[in-house]
């Protein structure tokens, strides 16, 4: 069981056989409390959202992002080869170009604007948080299958989608504040996120028990980690 509210059922049978019209990636997000409510309500995206986030945070924040792109980009074409069809490669492959193209501009240009020297922006010296991350995204792609990439990619991505819809109402005057946000409830990601979730939700009832259990234990670590990342950005050292 997990979480401090009502108890999930530990296997994805017992808690479909209890709900009307599961969601394989609503029992991983139950599972995850409460992390989950930790990641997508954290004082860092809540300041961000107000605008009252410290821009040391949040530079320091974008540094340790930026550099965790890269896995991240990495792992999404793990993704594509791992896909078991033409049109979910192809929307695996649409995504990255957002990764790559826009959202790289972003950074970019944020970087300028908050000032961020050349060698943090290429060369930063990495968290132990965003080294966690990254050890935890390689393995789950080259370790797993399909179902073991979703289980990390998903709640990466649907975490930011959560946290940026609560924030999405009153955009703050600083752009690099309200188009991370953007980033995050633009049509495009939502349908993304829904279809990524969809992806997870078709292969996780075929899976064994077993392995159901291993993917579960990916997304909460995950999602753990994304509360540590946030919090990560507070620290100066």
């Amino acid at each position: 069981m997990s979480g401090d509210g009502p108890a999930t059922p530990d296997t994805y049978e017992a808690y479909a056989a209890s709900t009307t019209e599961p969601r394989f990636t609503d029992w991983l997000r139950e599972r995850s409390e409460p992390q989950w409510t930790a990641a997508t309500s954290h004082r860092f995206t809540q300041q961000l959202g107000a605008g009252t986030l410290n821009e040391a945070v949040f530079s320091r924040y974008l540094i340790q992002d930026y550099a965790f792109v890269d896995t991240l980009v990495g792992v999404f074409g793990h993704a594509v080869g791992q896909a078991p069809t033409m049109a979910a490669k192809r929307r695996l492959i649409e995504f990255l170009d957002v990764i790559t193209d826009d959202e790289n501009a972003f950074f970019e240009r944020s970087f300028d604007a908050l000032d961020v020297p050349v060698a943090e922006r290429t060369d930063p010296e990495l968290t132990d948080t965003t080294e966690a991350m990254t050890d935890l995204l390689t393995a789950a792609a080259n370790q797993g299958g399909y179902a073991e990439t979703l289980a990390v990619l998903v709640p990466a991505e649907w975490v930011y989608l959560t946290w940026a819809t609560a924030e999405a109402d009153d955009r703050p005057d600083a752009f690099y504040f309200s188009e991370w946000i953007d980033l995050h409830v633009n049509p495009g990601f939502v349908s993304f996120v829904d279809w990524l979730r969809g992806q997870l939700d078709s292969v996780g009832p075929t899976l064994s028990p077993r392995q159901q259990g291993r993917v579960a234990r990916l997304f909460e670590r995950t999602v753990a980690l994304e509360v540590d990342f946030f919090e990560a950005a507070y620290d100066a050292q």
